[in-house]
């Protein structure tokens, strides 16, 4: 049943900036969503990849407890792994070659130093999708309301032209531009709630990384794994 009222109508008969706000809205939700179920999907895999640094660190040698991770291209933890070797590796061979260099940053700190540039290069990567995710939080509820005020003024416009002002006339229209306010705060309102969640989220995965790092940091220096409670 056709009715002259709702947001069909608001549609139909909105000009191109109140279409252009309601298409800038309907994006920025599908993309919002998009993130938000994305990352999710993302840091519960890394999750679930947890119980293999235990079996890492029960492997009878480096090479083995490698094989343990799972996952290789996305796992943070066998990259951080890869990567200290790599820097090991990098600083034994080069001990002959510079040693002025190694005067000033000795074993401990040149492995401290590549094992945070990794751990900084991989949270920073989870960063994806969050400065949308803070923009929308921020700017959705305004666009909203630039198309309330924007479809306020044709409709008082229109009133005026008709003549009549009565209020079954009024409040279709009126009503209808209030719709573009509730739009920008349902967009706004999931975005800052993800925003939310997956930082803390993120926060709580690059303290793990750095506990996986300082372990590291430990058996390489030491030959042992820092134990905790110990």
């Amino acid at each position: 049943m056709n009715t002259p009222f709702g947001i069909a109508n608001l549609w139909l008969e909105g000009d191109f900036i109140t279409r252009f706000v309601a298409i800038a809205l309907l994006i920025c939700s599908i993309v919002t969503w998009v993130i938000l179920l994305s990352r999710f999907w993302e840091l519960r895999n890394l999750r679930k990849l947890r119980p293999e640094l235990e079996q890492f660190w029960r492997a009878t040698s480096y090479e083995q407890g490698l094989q343990f991770f799972t996952n290789r291209a996305t796992n943070p933890y066998y990259r951080i792994a890869v990567e200290a070797t790599t820097a090991s590796a990098h600083h034994q061979s080069q001990s002959n070659n510079h040693r002025e260099l190694l005067q000033t940053l000795n074993y401990s700190d040149w492995m401290s130093r590549s094992l945070k540039n990794t751990i900084d290069s991989i949270a920073a990567s989870f960063q994806k999708g969050l400065t949308f995710l803070g923009s929308t939080g921020a700017i959705a509820p305004f666009i909203g309301l630039f198309g309330t005020v924007w479809g306020i003024y044709h409709a008082l416009i229109a009133i005026s032209s008709s003549g009549s002002a009565q209020l079954d006339q009024v409040a279709g229209p009126i009503g209808e531009a209030l719709i573009m306010t509730a739009l920008g705060l349902a967009v706004a309102i999931p975005a800052v709630l993800a925003f939310n969640a997956i930082n803390r989220a993120n926060k709580l995965l690059v303290a793990d990384l750095n506990r996986f790092g300082n372990d590291l940091l430990a058996y390489f220096v030491t030959g042992a794994r820092v134990k905790s409670g110990e």
